[in-house]
């Protein structure tokens, strides 16, 4: 009986484990298609009928820089589902980063997925922070050809300390995998979260909250 109820206890314990994270698929493909009517809905998306699939489900291009003429400097285009119907289930996406000389992609977290960044061009400095009580920053300057792990969830951040621009790819185990970005979140969420709750959970002055709550912060990544 103990040993059952062992068994059953791991069991349980490493299906919660795989609800983490995308399911795997039972078919080829899961081309995604708003069309209720005539798909078949499968982790959050229609599929469409795989008879009617095209290369075009299956391809994107970031062959252009995005735009990096904003206030920190950076633009993520993203290689998700959103983008490439034929990612459906498939438990991937993708991201080109541009980096203006000194740009940054401010701190912020994936919640669904492990983040595996390439720099193609320049020198970043990058890193993430471990989970409390510890808190402790792993960071390392990469350079063109280098590869840096995010751990999935975790809060980090890539800049640019190089006097050219900078280009990196990113690979997340995700078909999509969110983003948070912590000062966009917090200062500028909507409704704004109480500035005295903030000014006391940063230890700050309730007038610098209140400024910081004033930025705009969807010109940001």
């Amino acid at each position: 009986m103990k040993s059952f109820l062992l068994a059953f206890v791991l069991l349980a314990l490493a299906s919660s484990l795989a609800s983490a994270f995308d399911p795997s698929p039972l078919q080829d493909f899961c081309v995604a298609v708003d069309d209720p009517l005539h798909g078949v809905f499968v982790n959050g998306k229609f599929c469409k009928d795989p008879k009617l699939a095209k290369a075009g489900d299956f391809y994107f291009s970031v062959k252009m820089p995005g735009d990096t003429n904003n206030p920190v400097g950076s633009n993520v285009s993203a290689v998700n589902v959103a983008q490439i119907p034929g990612l459906n289930t498939l438990g991937i996406s993708a991201a080109r980063i541009d980096f203006a000389p000194f740009g940054q992609n401010p701190p912020h977290t994936h919640p669904r997925a492990t983040e595996i960044l390439v720099v193609l061009e320049g020198t970043l400095l990058v890193g993430f922070v471990t989970s409390n009580p510890n808190n402790t920053l792993i960071s390392k300057v990469v350079n063109k050809g280098d590869v840096f792990v995010f751990p999935i969830g975790l809060i980090h951040f890539q800049f640019n300390i190089g006097k050219t621009n900078a280009v990196a790819f990113a690979g997340l185990s995700s078909q999509n995998p969110g983003v948070i970005t912590i000062a966009n979140a917090v200062f500028g969420s909507d409704p704004a979260i109480d500035p005295g709750f903030l000014a006391k959970a940063f230890q700050l002055d309730k007038g610098v909250v209140e400024d910081l709550q004033k930025k705009s912060w969807m010109d940001s990544n």
